[in-house]
């Protein structure tokens, strides 16, 4: 499986609840997929968020995201990590 690295933006002012509703609600359907979100930050500032997950492929990510409601603008594989 490859790890993908996505970023979200728009999502000025969110909270820490905000923020981890949406986590859940991608971890609740990511199986589906065959996908799995490691980790995620989220910037309230400047509205940005950027997911970790491994999956099969980057459409896979990005399906999940959009059926929880909140779509990714970015998505880039990592392929090679340490």
């Amino acid at each position: 499986m490859t790890q993908f690295m996505d970023v979200h933006r728009g999502m000025v002012g969110i909270t820490p609840e905000q923020f981890m509703e949406a986590h859940r609600a991608d971890e609740a359907i990511e199986a589906e997929e065959g996908v799995h979100f490691q980790h995620a930050w989220a910037d309230p500032e400047s509205g940005t968020v950027y997911c970790l997950s491994e999956g099969p492929s980057a459409e896979a990510v990005l399906r999940i995201h959009e059926r929880a409601g909140h779509p990714a603008q970015e998505i880039h594989p990592l392929p090679i990590s340490t």
